[in-house]
């Protein structure tokens, strides 16, 4: 490997790496979804639920059983983070909504990961732009195969 041209990484490098920043990621948000008395689960529901998502979307997306959502959807709605409504099309379908007080907390939440923004700070613009761009091309065939 040259000073100038470095050795192409292997996938299996780029692999541990990804995993390497995720874990660290998932640390980071963990920890400060605990700052706002959320288990990181917790957090992770508020932060998927961009629009209303049935309750079965959330058990694929946590990769666990819907039983188990029942019960995180249970303790966010019993702080007002979220709240579950009929679905237009078929009202036995239970949506989840983040509500006013959910989305306000989850930015929060991201807002003060720390470790995380750190790490992103000692890019440049340019550099921000370029992993930006890559995470963008890798993101439809990671999500595909979920």
């Amino acid at each position: 490997m040259s000073a100038t041209t470095p050795e192409t990484p292997t996938k299996l490098q780029l692999l541990e790496l990804l995993a390497a920043i995720g874990t660290a990621q998932w640390r980071d948000f963990a920890s400060a979804a605990a700052r706002y008395g959320l288990t990181s689960t917790q957090a992770k529901v508020l932060a998927q639920l961009e629009g209303p998502l049935p309750m079965r979307g959330l058990a694929t997306l946590l990769v666990c059983d819907a039983s188990n959502v029942t019960g995180i959807v249970d303790r966010l709605e019993a702080r007002d983070l979220v709240r579950r409504e009929p679905d237009p099309a078929d009202r036995r379908v239970k949506n989840v909504v983040a509500t006013d007080a959910g989305r306000e907390i989850i930015r929060r939440v991201r807002e003060e990961m720390q470790a995380t923004h750190g790490a992103l700070d000692t890019l440049g613009t340019a550099e921000r732009a370029t992993l930006y761009a890559l995470l963008e091309r890798l993101r439809p065939g990671l999500e595909k195969s979920a």
